[in-house]
Formats: C-alpha cells, sequence, structure tokens
C-alpha cells in the first residue's frame, strides 16, 4: 500500500499543502470557490512548526486505527484500498474519533456538527498535498521503500566521510 511520508527536513512551513487539501474539498476545486464557499472548505492536514522544525502530520490511517474502534456510530471504516474514511451522514458528533487519534488530525466540522480527516484524496492517483508540495516534503511511496532510501542515502554519506 502506498503511504504519504513526510521528509521533515524539506519543509520549509510555506502550507501549499494545507491549501491544496481545502481545495481539493472545495465544491468546485478551485482556489477562488474555495475562497469564496461558505461554509469554507476545511483542509486535512496541519503544518506545525517549532523554531527549528516545520512538518506537516497528516493522518496515518492506522493499521489499529484508533478512531475506527472509538467511532460509535460505524462513520468510520476502512475502505478497500486500506485508507480510514468517514460515512458523514453517520457522524452524530460525539468527538470519539478526536480524543484518541494519536496525531490530532481529526477535526470537527462547525458547521455540519460532523468530524473531518483525511480521505487519501481517494479520487485521485496522488493526494492533492503531495502534488502540491513544491520540496519534496510529501511524497507517495510504497511502505517498504522509504527505508530502503534511507538506508542508501547513509550508505552515501558514509562513503563521502559525512558519517
Amino acid at each position: 500500500m502506498n503511504q504519504v511520508f513526510v521528509r521533515p527536513e524539506r519543509c520549509t512551513g510555506c502550507r501549499s499543502c494545507e491549501f491544496a487539501c481545502a481545495v481539493q474539498h472545495s465544491k468546485d476545486k478551485t482556489l477562488l470557490s474555495a475562497l469564496l464557499q461558505h461554509p469554507p472548505p476545511q483542509k486535512r492536514l496541519f503544518v506545525e512548526q517549532t523554531d527549528d522544525l516545520r512538518m506537516p502530520i497528516l493522518c496515518r490511517h492506522c493499521e489499529d486505527a484508533p478512531c475506527m474502534r472509538a467511532c460509535i456510530s460505524g462513520c468510520l471504516y476502512r475502505d478497500e484500498k486500506g485508507f480510514v474514511r468517514r460515512r458523514k451522514e453517520r457522524c452524530i458528533g460525539c468527538w470519539s474519533c478526536i480524543m484518541v487519534c494519536p496525531f490530532g488530525v481529526i477535526t470537527r466540522d462547525r458547521y455540519n456538527h460532523i468530524a473531518v480527516k483525511c480521505d487519501r484524496c481517494h479520487k485521485l492517483d496522488v493526494p492533492a498535498c503531495v502534488n502540491a508540495c513544491p520540496t519534496g516534503a510529501l511524497v507517495l511511496k510504497e511502505v517498504d521503500e522509504l527505508p530502503k532510501e534511507k538506508r542508501k542515502a547513509l550508505m552515501l554519506k558514509a562513503a563521502i566521510g559525512e558519517v
């Protein structure tokens, strides 16, 4: 299964991923219409910053998803691709999923009183956040590919004496 991975050392905190996410979840899927839409579309990932680190934080679609287990209405489910998704018509606004999410990435829609979470842009081949990232801080990779890349990078550093 492909997963969105974060390379925090590449993130500049530009928030392009947040804007792209909100636009993708707007009615007309254009920036202008998203700006004028009421209620405004909501992003499903969050760029957080400290003094020297910026990093997008998004749903990991956990294998043993605490949000799914806590959902008392059956609103959250795992789709055929393995992603934790939401049936908005079943959400009762109890916020159990928000309370148990270890990443703090499930929020609430204040207008419709339902939970909002990443759906991995399931209708797109590549999520909007990944496409919008100008520095490659967000990448879509097979789960086993990222560790291989890290090992290769470590070997290259060792070869030139940086390790």
